[in-house]
């Protein structure tokens, strides 16, 4: 409530991290990198609020798809770059919906959370959440889930149970549809695991979506839970290969590439 009440004086928060603490415990309360608060404020006091009047709805983290009380089907996504997304579209003034999957981070200032588990209940929030003028589906979404969840915990017998999966709604394509509610900007991320510029260019076409951020996760790459990573930025005329950088500096930067984007349609 304290926190709430400082964001809507427009106070930002910085932090805290998810990471080892001095106490031995592990989770959310490291007080952020020196650099990390550097760079936030900076950006807090550089900000023009390029974005201001503008909607945006942002999907982050993993999604949980039961099998039993106790079990799921999941991935690595720690959330980190799509709530990256959500606090610089935040801190250039646009209104912004952050659609979460199950996460250990705390929330970014400024911005509205819905909280979901499954891929049905994100697609669900973020129609719920539009009409907007920017979708950014940065969510790791899982590609199946159990046709019948059991209501009590499987338990082990001298054969292993047979799952019957169906496919989950893709809601990058569901979110890409020509409508009334579709967004003037609608932005993926690909994750691959080779071939990685061949099949992000193909996602773009499939899905219907305006650009593709693409990234690399195949093993050895930390992507998934690290602190930064190596995107390529595809859209209609082309590709944008960006260094090496921190999560954050991706954020800010896709949010100044979007700004722009506005500006010239204007």
């Amino acid at each position: 409530d304290n926190l709430a009440q400082l964001a809507a004086r427009g106070v930002r928060a910085i932090g805290p991290e998810v990471g080892e603490m001095a106490c031995g415990e592990y989770g959310p309360g490291r007080m952020a990198e020196p650099e990390t608060i550097a760079r936030a404020v900076r950006s807090h006091l550089n900000q023009s609020r390029r974005l201001a009047g503008r909607k945006a709805v942002v999907t982050s983290g993993p999604t949980h798809e039961a099998l039993d009380p106790v079990r799921y089907i999941a991935n690595r996504s720690s959330g980190r770059q799509g709530h990256a997304v959500a606090r610089a579209l935040a801190a250039q003034g646009a209104e912004t919906v952050l659609v979460s999957g199950p996460t250990n981070l705390a929330d970014p200032p400024g911005v509205e959370v819905v909280r979901v588990s499954t891929a049905v209940e994100m697609l669900a929030a973020c129609r719920a959440s539009l009409p907007a003028d920017l979708v950014i589906c940065a969510a790791a979404v899982a590609d199946w889930r159990a046709a019948r969840p059991a209501r009590q915990k499987i338990k082990k017998s001298t054969a292993a149970p047979v799952l019957e999966l169906v496919e989950n709604p893709d809601i990058l394509a569901h979110l890409s549809k020509p409508g009334k509610h579709r967004a003037a900007l609608v932005v993926g991320f690909a994750a691959e695991t080779g071939s990685l510029i061949k099949r992000a260019k193909a996602k773009r076409k499939k899905k219907g979506c305006d650009w593709i951020v693409a990234n690399d996760v195949s093993p050895g790459s930390e992507v998934f839970g690290g602190a930064s990573n190596t995107v390529h930025l595809i859209d209609a005329g082309g590709q944008e290969n960006w260094p090496k950088m921190s999560k954050e500096e991706i954020a800010e930067r896709l949010a100044e590439r979007i700004a722009t984007y506005f500006e010239k349609a204007d």
